[in-house]
């Protein structure tokens, strides 16, 4: 990379507000460190407990939500098993993105289950919430699917996300959460 490159994305960073941007593999100790990282970011600006534990809980949630994928689906490819995650602010908001590649496959359920998401209200999250945990049921992928009801009932706005086709077999997938 030259320095104008990397001048260009420093100059890109700043304008959108970027805090903190990985790209790469999402080991347990990468996800760690970035929200060490993180915690103490938000503790320096001085942030009230609720809205840092807000970005916190949130930024953990995505993350772990690609590890978990990445994980399971052991993509042979190093670009497949790789996967972003920025943390910007926005004004007086937050904004977690995260992408990474899903197989086209797991693409309609996903939606589905955000459009799902996105559509309800917070009263309705809560009792969504409530009933799969009073539930205890897995889903296929070994999860409760609560992570994503809980990202949403921390966010200020709908979840926002969109799957851009990488080939016949794979989208990237990209969520935003605005904090």
């Amino acid at each position: 990379m030259t320095p104008q490159q990397l001048s260009r994305i420093r100059e890109e960073f700043t304008r959108e507000g970027v805090m903190i941007c990985f790209n790469g593999a999402f080991a347990h100790s990468i996800i760690e460190e970035i929200g060490n990282a993180l915690r103490r970011y938000l503790q320096e600006q001085e942030e009230k407990k609720s809205a840092a534990l807000d970005v916190f809980s949130v930024y953990i949630e995505q993350a772990q939500n690609i590890r978990a994928y990445l994980a399971r689906k052991q993509f042979r490819e190093p670009e497949a098993a790789n996967a972003i995650i920025v943390i910007a602010r926005k004004g007086d908001r937050y904004v977690v993105s995260s992408g990474n590649i899903v197989e086209a496959g797991d693409q309609p359920e996903l939606a589905g289950r955000l459009e799902q998401i996105r559509s309800t209200d917070a009263a309705g999250l809560r009792k969504m919430f409530k009933e799969r945990l009073r539930a205890d049921t897995r889903s296929a992928n070994g999860g409760a699917g609560m992570g994503l009801i809980e990202v949403a009932r921390r966010c200020a706005e709908p979840l926002q996300f969109a799957f851009h086709p990488v080939d016949e077999g794979h989208a990237f997938f990209c969520l935003t959460a605005v904090v």
